[in-house]
C-alpha cells in the first residue's frame, strides 16, 4: 500500500534508515527537517515513505491510520489524568496493527533491494510515526539494529505487553514543553519497552514542543553510530 516515498543514499547502502512522518504530515515535511541525519551516515539509505492515506482533518496531508476513530472529540488531549491520557492510546492497537500489515511488507521489500537483514535497521518515527515504528519493531520477527521514537507513546501497550515478539535497543526523544503529546509518554514508553527486555536511552529537550529539532537529530546520529560501533566489535 505504500507507493511514494523519499530516498537519500550516501555511498554503498549497508545500513537502511526508515523514517515514519506523523499524523497531518507528510514525507515532504519530514525531509526537510532531517537533513542532517541524511548527510551524517555514510554507506546509508534512507526511506521516507508517504504514508497511503489522506488525513481526516488536513487536505493532501497524511495519516498513517485514523486517530478520529479511537478519539473522535479529540478528548485525550484534556484528559484529567495520565492514566486516562493513556486509555486514549491503548485504544490504538487497532490501527496499529492495520498500519503493521503494510509497513513490514514495505520495510522486508526495502531490506531485499539493499541485501540486507533486520539487524541493520534502524526505524525512527515521528509522533503517530513513532507509535508505528514502535509498534512495527516489537511486531517484527527479528530485531532490528534500533528504534528512535521523537515526541511517541507505546501505544496499545496492553496488546504488545502480551505479544510482542522483539525488544530493539530504543532511543526516546521528547520536547519538555509538549502540547500535543504528554511529556509524561516518555517516562512511560520507557517503562513499557524495558519490561520487554529493551535497553532504553532517554533524551528530554528543553523548550521544544511537539517537533522535530535539530538536537534530536544530533541525539539520533550519535545513537545509530553507537548501534553500529559496538556491533562492530563484538
Amino acid at each position: 500500500m505504500i507507493s511514494e516515498e523519499i530516498v537519500h543514499i550516501q555511498g554503498i547502502p549497508k545500513k537502511l534508515v526508515v523514517f515514519l512522518h506523523g499524523y497531518l504530515d507528510s514525507s515532504d515535511a519530514v525531509d526537510a527537517r532531517i537533513g542532517e541525519l541524511c548527510d551524517s551516515l555514510p554507506d546509508f539509505a534512507v526511506h521516507i515513505p508517504q504514508a497511503p492515506f489522506l488525513c481526516e482533518v488536513g487536505s493532501h496531508m497524511r495519516q498513517w491510520y485514523s486517530m478520529y476513530r479511537f478519539d473522535p472529540e479529540y478528548a485525550r488531549k484534556n484528559a484529567p489524568n495520565m492514566e486516562e491520557f493513556l486509555r486514549y492510546y491503548n485504544r490504538m492497537s487497532l490501527g496499529l496493527s492495520e498500519t503493521h500489515s503494510f509497513l513490514q511488507p514495505y520495510i522486508e521489500q526495502t531490506l531485499s533491494e539493499y541485501g540486507l537483514g533486520y539487524q541493520d535497521l534502524f526505524l525512527c518515527g515521528f509522533s503517530q510515526g513513532a507509535m508505528a515504528a514502535i509498534y512495527t519493531a516489537l511486531m517484527l520477527p527479528e530485531e532490528i539494529g534500533g528504534l528512535i521514537s521523537f515526541s511517541g507513546i507505546m501505544a496499545g501497550h496492553e496488546y504488545l505487553l502480551k505479544n510482542a515478539l522483539s525488544h530493539p535497543k530504543t532511543l526516546l526523544l521528547h520536547g519538555i514543553d509538549d502540547n500535543l503529546l504528554r511529556p509524561e509518554s516518555l517516562d512511560f514508553t520507557a517503562e513499557q519497552m524495558r519490561k520487554l527486555g529493551s535497553l532504553v536511552t532517554c533524551h528530554r529537550i528543553k523548550n521544544l514542543g511537539h517537533t522535530l529539532d535539530a538536537s534530536g537529530i544530533e541525539y539520533a546520529i550519535k545513537f545509530i553510530k553507537k548501534q553500529i560501533t559496538q556491533k562492530a566489535k563484538r
